[in-house]
């Protein structure tokens, strides 16, 4: 005898989508959403005087910032050069970080001459060569 089964079956092709039943949402007590008016959908008055003042600020021009790299080449630019806690303290990095971008940045990708002197009883100073007559 075949065993006939009461339960029913739970095919793709009748399920909603999402394995969901398409029925009014229970936690909504069967209510529908109201959708919002133009009136509702406005912004407080606080919210749009803030955007207000963010558009404001971005008119205004922006002071030039001089990134890290600007502030080591200009210190290894003067006629004394810079010593590595010089540059330790415009930039906030550490000395492996200083020495990397001496040898990586400064001589390597930009191709400038560094030269490196250290007088006695006084730290190594670092200081970029002028090419004259180009």
């Amino acid at each position: 005898m075949a065993n006939l089964s009461t339960k029913k079956s739970r095919s793709p092709k009748k399920a909603a989508p999402g394995g969901r039943r398409s029925r009014p949402d229970a936690r909504r007590g069967g209510r529908e959403t109201e959708k919002p008016t133009k009136a509702s959908a406005r912004p407080p008055i606080a919210e749009r005087e803030r955007t207000a003042e963010k558009a404001r600020k971005a008119s205004e021009p922006h002071p030039i910032r001089a990134t890290k790299q600007e502030r080591v080449l200009t210190l290894l630019n003067r006629p004394e050069g810079a010593g590595i806690d010089e540059i330790m303290e415009a930039t906030g990095w550490q000395v492996h970080s200083v020495r990397g971008f001496l040898s990586g940045t400064v001589k390597k990708k930009l191709g400038f001459e560094l030269t490196s002197a250290k007088a006695d009883g006084t730290a190594r100073r670092y200081r970029i060569e002028t090419r004259h007559g180009r």
